[in-house]
């Protein structure tokens, strides 16, 4: 008996221009199919099922019902044609070729559960779907396991020419254009790249990156590939280092790139500083500085800054709407002032401020970062020794790890926020250069010299202010 209610499946990989022609084709083709065959296709909103711009390759680790996860292809539409067939909605397959239906083996043998067990016929336009006889399984087999590895070969080549134009600092292309650039990727625009670096300038002024989207926005001035900036978009164009004319592979930065820069690396370094710094909470509107530098000693968490009844007076505390367990709090202003005490005390330690300035040299900041260079040319130079059979994987591994756990120290001390907050303190009196800082920078500065500070209980009952509750914290 000629299904009733047979189920289309249409799938193609890659549908680069959007209008599902491909598809589309496929479904005329089958229900030519059907209708030689006598089939009868269902509902098209239930019984005709798309998957466009899908792989039946591409894997992904996905929870299974028994709690433990495993790599498999995600295709909702391929599983609800397997539902609709075991449950008996469904009383026949027709698809374009074997190839649109599965490519992974795994997926396979699931179909062939259904169709065995149900009973179910199935047929393809090329002839290649058929699951109802021993010869047609076996063959569907053999067939899906080429498809597989054929797409495991393309995909290693994908990749290998990817880690290559990586090596080589190249753009790889695809996607969509990045913003201050040329649709080619390496040449700049530069009227996008003036807004870049008015956008940089503004956050390392105090800026924030949902200020700056508002503006942008006010002005007409559009994105790369959307009507409107978001604070998002703001962040992830200005912290990302294809500005600063670095390349990345896998998130990772692999050296320099072929295009050039459109921001200076120590303006690109100071944008990232500053944006970490909102991250952990690093705002100029802040009242209670200390906010984020003092930690719980009960619980480890952060204590905030807040009114005290009236308003009048303020405490830090362990906020239990914010996590913390409560347990901690301490008077704001006092600690303010012995904090402030403590730190002016050691800025004006012999020999300290030197110190500082040793750091924040340019020479310095030059020094690590041609130490990087070196460090990043060494590790491709490791990887064509391993890929050359010139060292063993055991070797080529140790040394991968010494020389990133090298760049990773490095790339910390480029990108740390120390020497910006710092550097105002360098020339005349401390003093009255801290006076002048914002509440922001406070925090920044001390942050910058320790972790923070460890409030401790009070004591005996006793609740005057006692500064000996606040232990600096050591840096690890």
């Amino acid at each position: 008996m000629a299904p009733t209610r047979a189920v289309a499946l249409l799938r193609i990989s890659d549908d680069d221009t959007g209008e599902a022609a491909g598809v589309e084709r496929q479904g005329v083709d089958t229900r030519k199919l059907g209708g030689r065959l006598g089939w009868t296709i269902g509902p098209a909103e239930t019984h005709v099922v798309v998957e466009n711009d899908t792989s039946a390759f591409k894997r992904r680790k996905i929870r299974l019902p028994d709690g433990t996860t495993a790599l498999r292809t995600v295709r909702p539409g391929f599983r609800r044609v397997l539902e609709m067939l075991a449950s008996g909605e469904a009383d026949g397959l027709l698809a374009y070729d074997l190839d649109r239906v599965a490519r992974d083996p795994r997926d396979l043998e699931d179909l062939i559960d259904v169709v065995e067990s149900r009973r179910v016929p199935t047929a393809a336009v090329t002839g290649s779907l058929d699951l109802n006889t021993d010869a047609g399984i076996a063959q569907a087999r053999i067939m899906v396991a080429i498809a597989n590895k054929s797409s495991r070969d393309t995909s290693r080549r994908v990749v290998r020419a990817l880690e290559e134009l990586a090596e080589q600092g190249k753009w790889s292309g695809g996607g969509y254009r990045p913003y201050g650039y040329e649709p080619d990727g390496t040449t700049i625009q530069e009227e996008e790249a003036a807004i870049v670096r008015e956008m940089a300038d503004r956050i390392i002024s105090g800026w924030s990156p949902h200020r700056i989207a508002t503006d942008l926005n006010s002005r007409g001035i559009r994105p790369a590939r959307a009507e409107k900036w978001k604070s998002s978009a703001v962040t992830s164009l200005l912290t990302g280092p294809r500005i600063a004319g670095l390349r990345t592979h896998r998130a990772q930065v692999v050296g320099k790139a072929a295009w050039p820069a459109i921001l200076p690396m120590e303006t690109w370094e100071a944008v990232c500083a500053a944006i970490a710094g909102r991250a952990r909470g690093n705002s100029n509107k802040l009242t209670r500085w200390l906010t984020g530098a003092l930690f719980c000693s009960a619980c480890g968490h952060r204590l905030t800054g807040s009114p005290v009844g009236d308003g009048s007076a303020h405490r830090y505390w362990c906020n239990t709407s914010r996590g913390g367990c409560g347990k901690i709090s301490i008077n704001a202003e006092l600690t303010e002032a012995e904090v402030e005490r403590q730190i002016l005390e050691y800025l004006e330690m012999p020999g300290v401020l030197e110190r500082i300035r040793s750091a924040t040299s340019s020479s310095t900041a030059d020094e690590a970062r041609k130490d990087a260079s070196e460090d990043e040319a060494q590790l491709k130079e490791l990887a064509r020794m391993w890929a050359q059979k010139r060292i063993t994987l055991a070797e080529y591994t140790e040394a991968r790890k010494i020389i990133e756990d090298r760049l990773k120290e490095t790339k910390a001390f480029l990108t740390a926020s120390a020497p910006l907050v710092l550097r105002g303190l360098l020339s005349g009196n401390v003093r009255a250069k801290w006076a002048k800082k914002t509440p922001a920078e406070r925090r920044e500065i001390v942050l910058a010299l320790l972790p923070g500070y460890r409030v401790m209980p009070h004591v005996g009952g006793v609740r005057t202010f006692d500064p000996s509750r606040l232990q600096p914290i050591d840096h690890e």
